[in-house]
């Protein structure tokens, strides 16, 4: 255990910034789950509706992961690279 002042806020602050990049990740995890989940019903039946509920999935996971990337929880490739994959998914379902 840290004896020093500093080395105790450190510790503290570590914790803290674990615990904020942990959640960032828990949730850019249920919502490319939820837009994967998304597009698999679409493409079992595509509607105007689902078309819909495919894109808010999309913006909604979007817009998470690059707040990710903004507090530094994800790397910047990382988060391109999610973001890659959710586009890859829909364009292999879309009709040309």
């Amino acid at each position: 255990m840290a004896n020093i002042k500093s080395a105790k806020k450190r510790i503290q602050t570590a914790e803290r910034n674990r615990l904020q990049n942990k959640s960032y990740k828990s949730a850019v995890r249920t919502l490319m789950k939820k837009y994967f989940a998304a597009v698999n019903d679409y493409a079992a039946n595509p509607t105007s509706e689902k078309e819909q509920q495919v894109e808010q999935a999309m913006s909604a996971a979007y817009s998470k992961i690059d707040k990710a990337v903004k507090v530094n929880a994800l790397h910047r490739n990382n988060g391109a690279r999610k973001k890659a994959r959710l586009a890859k998914a829909l364009k292999n379902v879309m009709p040309a």
